[in-house]
């Protein structure tokens, strides 16, 4: 069993920041993250080329209880300091951000895990933007996104192995009705471990088939993509996305396959694969319910060594994305070790 409790501040993705509030802070808009105290935090300079510059922290620690059969373990983890600014330019067309992180990690040095999302954007045409710099790279639908609004606690098994990581480049991010678009060369390094070992490319390509319809049937997103590079080895990592929402109904299914992968666990040659699939639904405005079922294969030569994850969760929204909290159980399925479970119970800060 597993108990976690999560303070965040600041989220993990290149995202455009709304905030859709009344007077008490009642954020209704789940699909994005919001700061607590962005007016706050925010400063307006009246001389030079910055306009605005927005302070913020990230913190994010737990109380972790796994057990197996006859077999439980308690710890208290610093998951996550982060510290940083973000803002604009007074061109109306660049944004920017620099954060850092501060808590200890025992696969890398203090300075290689240091730098977290550093990076300038520029909207080249209304519908398209350039992003330089130190960002979470696309690979796959849910390894690619910001943690601040996942439907979980933790990602999917393909998410948090193929992806969730971010490599030094120059990206173009698109935006039309009926098409997205996320296409990137990148330094295949990861955490600062090398210069330039080798070239990455990372492009995810989205259809939105009712994208001109309003919302009046709901939102359908249809995507795939793929990543390639050299880093020692040659890894490729390919897959697709389905998703649908519906007023307070959401479901979706990702699939993906690596050919060898780069992602935040580590560098292999392995060939694995995975897919995953998720419900919810919103019981009022505040309280969704969500289940998940997830599998992963670490490598497919060794196939009785299929990893099963069932998950079912509860989202408590106090102020939207910006005040949340998630309750969440999983039973872990491992054909070569011991089953699981894990409770856990998260908090989410924004400001």
């Amino acid at each position: 069993m597993s108990f976690l409790l999560i303070f965040s501040t600041s989220c993990f993705g290149i995202q455009e920041v709304t905030l859709e509030a009344d007077n008490d802070l009642h954020v209704v808009n789940t699909s994005k993250s919001n700061y607590l105290l962005e007016e706050v935090l925010t400063h307006k300079f009246e001389t030079g080329p910055i306009d605005t510059m927005h302070v913020f922290g990230y913190y994010r620690a737990g109380i972790e209880m796994d057990f197996e059969e006859d077999d439980e373990d308690l710890t208290y983890k610093f998951n996550s300091i982060n510290a940083g600014i973000n803002g604009k330019f007074k061109d109306g067309k660049t944004t920017y951000e620099a954060r850092l992180r501060f808590n200890p990690q025992h696969d890398y040095s203090f300075i290689q895990y240091l730098p977290s999302n550093i990076y300038l954007a520029r909207k080249v045409t209304p519908n398209n933007t350039v992003v330089i710099g130190h960002t979470r790279t696309p690979v796959g639908y849910e390894g690619g996104m910001s943690m601040t609004y996942l439907p979980f606690v933790t990602r999917s098994q393909i998410g948090r192995n193929f992806g969730n990581v971010r490599k030094m480049g120059v990206r173009l991010k698109g935006n039309y009705d009926l098409i997205e678009y996320d296409l990137g060369g990148y330094s295949s390094d990861t955490y600062f471990q090398k210069f330039f070992p080798g070239a990455e490319f990372s492009g995810w390509l989205t259809a939105k088939p009712l994208g001109k319809t309003d919302g009046r049937w709901g939102s359908v997103n249809l995507g795939g993509g793929i990543t390639s590079g050299k880093n020692d080895i040659d890894y490729t990592v390919s897959g697709a996305y389905a998703g649908y929402e519906y007023k307070n109904f959401s479901a979706n299914f990702e699939y993906a396959y690596a050919d060898g992968y780069n992602g935040a666990k580590k560098l292999t040659s392995n060939k694995a694969e995975g897919f995953n699939t998720t419900v919810g639904y919103k019981i009022t405005p505040k309280l969704q319910a969500v289940a998940r079922y997830d599998q992963y294969i670490p490598n497919r030569n060794l196939k009785a060594d299929i990893r099963r994850e069932y998950s079912a969760g509860l989202n408590y929204f106090i102020k939207g994305q910006a005040l949340k909290i998630m309750l969440n159980y999983v039973f872990c399925q491992n054909d070569m070790k011991k089953d699981s479970h894990r409770i856990i119970l998260g908090t989410q800060i924004l400001l």
